[in-house]
Order: C-alpha cells, then sequence, then structure tokens
C-alpha cells in the first residue's frame, strides 16, 4: 500500500477525526499538535506555546485521494472563522492546512480558491496555508476519543454547535462520509435535457450501458497529457498519467484520478460476471474494470470514449481544473 500524509487543523481534534477515519483509503488519523515553538507540547502547555490542534492523516493516494481528503476538511469547519472554531475560542483552535510538499500547496490553495468562489461563505476564508513543521502525537487518551467517551464526545459536539453550524452550509451533505466531487452541488440533468445535450452514441453509452466500437472512438489512442471527465456532470475521472496502451481499442487506465468519483457495480449482463464502472455524481455508465492491467495497480479501467470529455493540461485551467494544473508541471 502506498501511503502519504496530510495534515490538517480544524478546531477541536476530537471532532475532525471520525470524518477522516471512515474514508476507504485512510489507515490512521492521529490528534497532535503543531505550529508552535519548544519540544514536547503537552495539553496543558500546547497553547501557551503556541501550538495548534490538529490531524495527521495517513492514507493510500491510489484509494483516496488528496483534494477528497481537502473537501472532506472544509466541509467539518467554519473556514471564515479566524478566532477558533465554533465554541473553542482562541488560536489553538483556528483553522490550517499544512502541505507536506509543493504539491500539497498547490492543491490546498486551489481548493482555498474554489470555496470562496463558490459563494457559501459571505465572509473572506481565513484558514491558514501553512509549511509543515514538527507534528506532536496527543496524549493517548485523546486519539479515538469519540470511541472511548462516546457520551462524553456527543455531549460536547451537540454543545459546540459544529453540527448546527454544517448542516445550515452543507445540508444533508454534511452527515455523509463520502466527499463531494465538487464544492458546489450539482444536480445530473434530466433525461430529456441529456438527449438534447449528447449526441445518440453519448446518450446510448452513458444512459443504456452501451459499448462503442474498438479502434474506431475518439481516445483510444489520445497521448496528450490533460484529464478525462464525465460528458454528462464533468466530474473528473482520469489522469493521461494513468493512461496506457491496452490493446483492446479503448482508452485503459490503471486508476482513477479521483477514486471518490468511481462506482463499481457487478454487471452481470453478459455470460461472465463483471465489474461495471459509473460515475458518482452523474450516474454515467463509462466502461468496466478488469484484474490484468500492469502495475502498480494490476487493474485495467476499460472505458468508453464516448462517456469522456478529454481536457488538455493547457486548458485545465480556463476550464475550472486548476487543481491539476500540478499534476503535469514538467510533463511534456
Amino acid at each position: 500500500m502506498q501511503t502519504e500524509k496530510a495534515t490538517f487543523a480544524g478546531g477541536c481534534f476530537w471532532c475532525m477525526t471520525p470524518p477522516f477515519e471512515k474514508l476507504d483509503g485512510v489507515s490512521s488519523v492521529v490528534s497532535g499538535y503543531i505550529g508552535g515553538t519548544g519540544p514536547n507540547p503537552t495539553y496543558e502547555d500546547y497553547a501557551q506555546k503556541g501550538y495548534i490542534e490538529a490531524v495527521q492523516i495517513s492514507f493510500d493516494p491510489t484509494k483516496v485521494s488528496y483534494q477528497q481528503l481537502l473537501r472532506v476538511f472544509w466541509m467539518q469547519i467554519n473556514p471564515a472563522d479566524s478566532g477558533g472554531q465554533f465554541a473553542d475560542r482562541g488560536p489553538q483552535y483556528r483553522s490550517a492546512i499544512f502541505f507536506h510538499d509543493e504539491k500539497q500547496k498547490q492543491l490546498a490553495e486551489n481548493s482555498k480558491t474554489d470555496l470562496a468562489k463558490s459563494g457559501r461563505f459571505s465572509q473572506p476564508i481565513a484558514t491558514e496555508i501553512l509549511p509543515l513543521t514538527a507534528f506532536y502525537p496527543a496524549e493517548e487518551y485523546h486519539q479515538d476519543y469519540y470511541k472511548k467517551n462516546l457520551l462524553n464526545y456527543e455531549s460536547y459536539r451537540l454543545g459546540s454547535g459544529r453540527d448546527q453550524f454544517l448542516k445550515k452550509i452543507w445540508g444533508d451533505a454534511a452527515k455523509r462520509q463520502d466527499p463531494p466531487s465538487s464544492l458546489v452541488e450539482q444536480k445530473k440533468p434530466s433525461r430529456d435535457d441529456l438527449k438534447q445535450r449528447l449526441t445518440p452514441l453519448q446518450f446510448k453509452i452513458t444512459q443504456e450501458k452501451g459499448t462503442e466500437p474498438a479502434f474506431n472512438n475518439e481516445y483510444w489512442n489520445n497521448e496528450r497529457p490533460g484529464i478525462y471527465v464525465d460528458i454528462v456532470s464533468g466530474e473528473p475521472l482520469f489522469s493521461s498519467l494513468d493512461k496506457y496502451a491496452s490493446g483492446t481499442g479503448w482508452p485503459s487506465f490503471t486508476r482513477p484520478l479521483e477514486p471518490g468519483n468511481i462506482v463499481e457495480r457487478k454487471d452481470r449482463s453478459l455470460f461472465a460476471a463483471r465489474i461495471e464502472v459509473r460515475s458518482k455524481m452523474g450516474d454515467s455508465h463509462l466502461g468496466h474494470v478488469f484484474n490484468d492491467g500492469p502495475p502498480p495497480t494490476g487493474l485495467r479501467y476499460c472505458m468508453n470514449s464516448s462517456a469522456l470529455r478529454f481536457i488538455p493540461k493547457e486548458d485545465l485551467e480556463k476550464e475550472g481544473y486548476g487543481q491539476y494544473v500540478p499534476l503535469f508541471k514538467n510533463k511534456n
């Protein structure tokens, strides 16, 4: 399993642990202190030393992306509050993203910009984006506090006003553990609208589980750098960095760009059982996934070109996918 780390501060670290632990691909969430001076802070002195309560997440990027973690992070906090979070006041409870490398920094900044543009908050986004500094795990009794002291945790969380605020801003999405593909909610167009928007072949494939001819489709041999999005919803699905020549005549990928945007279902429409691949938000039929792909995943996501729209790297910013620009830095 590949492992990367993400570090977020969102007020009380008790409340920041559960949303991330429930994500597929997250192996651990550690509560701790970061951003201060002096070694070995404790719960008794971390605020005086300038530390912030935070969580450090270990995750498998082939299952959950850093962008998804960012979206979950934003949906747990009030990013317009510079004086703390909810009932907890003071700089030790302020929100911040601590980036581990330049790629995370760029993705965090793009995500923050997208949130500001979404119009959900009338005040400026106050969440800081800071370089990673020494992270000190908190005392053992703080780890997974919501599991060890459920009644106390639920009482504290209810009294803090966090859930009430998040429901007001995000509605029912605040309760879901799966991160949305966008900070701006979108709805799938009606069937009649799709018939007007899509070509007959696009409609047949995405809405009626059709299959286009091998070697006679738009992207099977496309080698340009960029990303592939759902033709219906625009949600990001695959990257050219994971595309390979499978010899099948359809565009094939070793893994999704955004695993959370992919839904897999058993498909028994032919004689052999297969795994259908659909987009989460658009609910479009995309193709199938097989276990005969190359390393590192051993998977072959065999997609229909007509279910996808390709966005070249030079158009990512103007098309609204600027968060993916860093992926193609120094790539031809």
